[in-house]
């Protein structure tokens, strides 16, 4: 499997770093403690991410919703964050963690604005994007009560769509997968579930 090199773009991460932290992946594929289920999906994300990002493989009209958007839903300490650190270790890929409270804006347009630059400036790179807590964005639908709700509304539809447009790999993390909307988990390319590790479970 051809594995692809990592990529500085220093001034472009100066400014990623205001709306991202980078993650050090230290964990590995092979170290992970996980099911056979759930490594074979880890393999098939690394497949489909290395296959997207290939040089030489021109980018076609029917790629532009074909980005590859993952969850990964387990409690707290079932090693979410260690499976998207292997990722990027085995993709040697940067790793960057959405920090929520600086995207999610006060003021209407204004989350748009911010998420736009975080695609933008990784788009380059092929940087990883990790959005922890994704049941705050993507929870279920609001009814459209006000022009807050309208807006917030159409926020959402725009990063779906720039998650779908992403060349790199967007990981979105939740503890509470019940609380997502159905339509959302329904676009989405792969769905990892993370039970607490039992002797049984494991590989």
């Amino acid at each position: 499997m051809m594995k692809l090199q990592r990529i500085e773009f220093g001034p472009l991460m100066m400014e990623m770093s205001q709306v991202a932290k980078k993650v050090e992946a230290r964990a590995t594929l092979d170290r992970l403690v996980v099911t056979k289920s759930q490594l074979q999906q880890l393999q098939q994300i690394a497949d489909r991410a290395t296959h997207r990002r290939k040089p030489s493989r021109p980018r076609k009209r029917n790629d532009l919703r074909s980005g590859i958007t993952v969850l990964f839903s387990g409690a707290s300490g079932t090693g979410k964050t260690m499976a998207a650190e292997a990722l990027a270790n085995h993709l040697k890929l940067h790793l960057y963690r959405i920090d929520l409270s600086q995207v999610v804006g006060k003021y209407i347009g204004e989350t748009e604005k911010n998420l736009a630059r975080v695609f933008d400036t990784a788009e380059d790179s092929g940087a990883i994007l990790f959005f922890d807590e994704a049941d705050a964005l993507f929870g279920k639908r609001s009814e459209v009560k006000d022009s807050h709700d309208r807006f917030a509304n159409i926020e959402i539809n725009y990063l779906l769509q720039r998650m779908e447009s992403y060349r790199g790999l967007v990981i979105l993390v939740t503890n509470m997968k019940s609380a997502l909307d159905e339509a959302f988990i329904r676009r989405l390319r792969f769905v990892v579930d993370f039970p607490r590790p039992t002797r049984r479970n494991v590989k």
